[in-house]
């Protein structure tokens, strides 16, 4: 009997782990279908990771070294080339590995920390042919970075997605002559830093409402399509530019790995794609928590690791002291806020520090985040520059929610 599983040994999954161990758990275990530990943050060999959390400006890899590090100075367990299968009511874990074949595991409490994937082109349908040479960034990423492949010459990216950004850089560094990136949206996904020091810096034109019609090639891609939208994202007629290019790169988003949280019968935000959790990060399985990218995507490793801390210790306190209850707030949205994490706020908190996710639908200069209850003001909490590609956070006490109103409905909005 394990005190915690926590499923996933990238950036999320290692701080969780640590931090349940430092919070008084003692038998734990980390499964990893990777052959090694630290997730996507191997392949991330740019650096600008680490600068909330460690103070210094580390590569991805030097990152995931640090919680690593900080697993192997404890007796915290982990099994890598191992497969998660399945998750029971009773919280038993099943898996699979070359080594072990088939196992299952008890837990005390579980921790979801799988990641997220990106969206193919198949969940975008672009119309033409199947050629060689579209990658999605994250694969184009690997290719590079890790297998030392480059993947082409002259390169057009569908998206403004961090990743697309990064490689956009790193293409170019590679010598590689990257085109445009080409974005949907009339803004950017894309973190402000990213977009200055990958696509400005190296004057690379970012084509926003425009998007990839058609793709042209037969073995190896030789050009795209490219047009304007209109404000439903309808491709407007007479608008296209052609693009000779070897190479078309997608990030065109992120999605929560969530086919085993489904499957476990977790409730699922159709918003977030992550589960529906409590402020504690508790999923609507008694004793199973999410952190990290599966619960939500974010825009630094940083988050995750926040995130991913809190969580073990909201795994160490159920195990050791039980659960919070089934008396909760459930979080609505309002005024552009598209989402929050969490979705519920357990009550009786009283000086709880709670720390509120959240995103919105357009980019503003300045706006304020007001909580009410009942309609009427719990918090106002004043933000500059909000964007849908940066994640806003704002924090208050469990007691503030008592403060006025009877609902067991607290609003978040947005005002400019």
């Amino acid at each position: 009997m394990y005190d915690l599983i926590v499923i996933g040994g990238g950036p999320a999954g290692l701080a969780a782990a640590y931090s349940a161990w430092e919070n008084g758990l003692r038998k734990i275990l980390i499964l990893e279908r990777d052959r090694e530990l630290g997730g996507i943050l191997n392949q991330c060999i740019h650096n600008g990771f680490g600068v909330k959390t460690f103070g210094e400006a580390l590569s991805g890899p030097e990152y995931a070294s640090r919680f690593e590090d900080m697993v192997a100075s404890t007796e915290i367990e982990a099994k890598t080339d191992t497969m998660v299968l399945d998750i029971s009511p009773d919280r038993t874990v099943h898996a699979i590995n070359p080594k072990d074949g088939y196992v299952s595991f008890q837990a005390k409490s579980v921790i979801l920390a799988m990641g997220c994937r990106e969206r193919t082109r198949g969940a975008i349908s672009i119309p033409g042919t199947r050629p060689s040479g579209v990658f999605s960034a994250g694969t184009a990423q690997r290719y590079m970075n890790i297998d030392g492949f480059m993947v082409g010459k002259r390169v057009v990216i569908l998206g403004s997605g961090d990743i697309g950004l990064i490689m956009a850089r790193r293409l170019t560094l590679e010598g590689a002559k990257v085109l445009a990136c080409v974005e949907v949206m009339p803004h950017s996904s894309g973190l402000r830093a990213n977009i200055a020091r990958c696509l400005n810096d190296f004057d690379i034109p970012l084509m926003l409402s425009h998007t990839v019609t058609d793709i042209h090639g037969d073995k190896r891609i030789t050009g795209v399509t490219v047009s304007a939208v209109d404000d439903h994202m309808v491709p407007i007629p007479g608008t296209e530019q052609e693009f000779e290019c070897d190479t078309l790169l997608l990030s065109v988003g992120l999605v929560p790995e969530n086919e085993l949280t489904k499957s476990a019968g977790i409730d699922l935000d159709p918003r977030t794609r992550g589960a529906v959790v409590y402020e504690n990060r508790e999923t609507t399985m008694d004793g199973v928590f999410a952190c990290g990218n599966v619960l939500h995507v974010h825009d630094l490793v940083d988050f995750v690791s926040e995130e991913a801390t809190f969580a073990g210790k909201a795994a160490a306190e159920y195990v050791l002291n039980g659960d919070k209850g089934e008396n909760y707030y459930s979080v609505k949205t309002s005024g552009g806020v598209t989402y929050t994490v969490p979705q519920r706020i357990h009550k009786g908190l009283g000086e709880e520090k709670i720390n509120l996710y959240l995103r919105v639908n357009r980019t503003l200069p300045k706006a304020e985040i007001v909580v009410k209850r009942d309609g009427e003001e719990l918090a106002r909490f004043r933000k500059t520059h909000l964007a849908p590609g940066e994640m806003q956070s704002v924090v208050f006490t469990g007691d503030l929610l008592e403060t006025a109103g009877s609902s067991d409905e607290i609003e978040v909005a947005l005002e400019v």
